[in-house]
């Protein structure tokens, strides 16, 4: 009984994949869709006028990302009095801090893993907030 049931699928597979084939059923004279091809047709410009650029005025291409900035951000804008009295506390950062901080002999302090759990806490409100202190 295994035999046949495997025997006629079998035929029944090979009679549907012959159909498929060139010479089957299913054979119909279809174009081929690699050869089409569109061409665009030619166009003139509508104006031959063309001024040459001006000796030492700068490329358009180069203020694209300065008007891109421009037209997104709206140039630049005054700060304001906290932002200022803000960064007049700050200070001037030094401008060799990025080498000194990678530096062996840059001195630095072990927090703990208390600092690092409150830096590293999910964001939230506080509200239950509470410091656990390893014994």
């Amino acid at each position: 009984m295994k035999k046949s049931v495997t025997i006629l699928t079998l035929a029944a597979a090979s009679s549907v994949l012959a159909a498929c084939g060139s010479t089957g059923l299913l054979n119909r004279e279809r174009p081929d869709e690699f050869a089409v091809q569109r061409q665009a047709p030619l166009v003139v410009p509508p104006d031959f006028n063309v001024v040459p650029p001006s000796s030492g005025a700068p490329r358009p291409s180069e203020n694209a990302a300065e008007q891109a900035l421009d037209v997104l951000f709206g140039g630049p804008a005054p700060r304001s009095s906290v932002e200022t009295s803000a960064l007049d506390r700050a200070g001037a950062a030094d401008p060799g801090i990025r080498s000194s901080v990678g530096d062996v002999a840059t001195n630095t302090v072990d927090k703990g893993r208390v600092t690092r759990d409150i830096v590293a806490a999910p964001q939230g409100d506080g509200q239950f907030a509470q410091a656990v202190i390893p014994q």
